[in-house]
């Protein structure tokens, strides 16, 4: 029951349109040449917001927890560890979205390694923050760590879901032409 692979090419990985012809002044090629660059609309998109607030979240969390006094070492630093792993992987992307570096690293889905590091640093995140709640023993810097735990797992949930439907309704687009 095998089917032809197909390729499915979505927004993300795809070259785009063809960049317009530059102009002939040099101050405007050379603001062309920034605005190819970067992508300012992404600062201000939803999936951008979204990771800033991970980020925000994670970096909390982590500052809680490392000026608190500890009750379990393994669990606080199993913690710390967590947190940070996902908060340098959601920096990646989200670098990797501004300078719009997928464009040109074609060879890698983007889609998929965001939605699968997504996938296990949410479950990851979610059982580090349940093991540092449990460990916490009521000292304020240690549920304020495992609460904005809680907080960037739903954020990462979120993202989950997000880029979930968004490759469903491309995938399904593209399947019907």
């Amino acid at each position: 029951m095998s089917h032809g692979a197909r390729v499915i090419r979505t927004g993300v990985s795809s070259g785009g349109p063809a960049a317009p012809p530059a102009a002939a002044s040099s101050s405007s090629s050379s603001a062309g040449a920034d605005a190819e660059l970067m992508d300012g609309a992404y600062f201000r998109s939803c999936a951008g917001m979204l990771k800033v607030a991970q980020m925000i979240s994670l970096l909390v969390g982590f500052i809680s927890v490392n000026n608190s006094p500890w009750t379990d070492y393994s669990a606080y630093s199993y913690f710390q560890i967590v947190t940070m792993c996902d908060l340098v992987m959601i920096l990646f992307f989200y670098i990797i979205h501004i300078f719009r570096i997928y464009r040109k690293l074609t060879c890698v889905s983007w889609p998929l390694a965001e939605f699968l590091h997504y996938l296990i640093g949410t479950i990851l995140l979610l059982i580090a923050s349940i093991v540092a709640a449990s460990k916490s023993y009521n000292l304020t810097g240690l549920v304020a760590g495992a609460t904005f735990g809680f907080l960037a797992t739903i954020l990462c949930v979120l993202s989950i879901w997000s880029s979930y439907k968004v490759s469903c309704i491309t995938q399904s687009t593209n399947a019907s032409v």
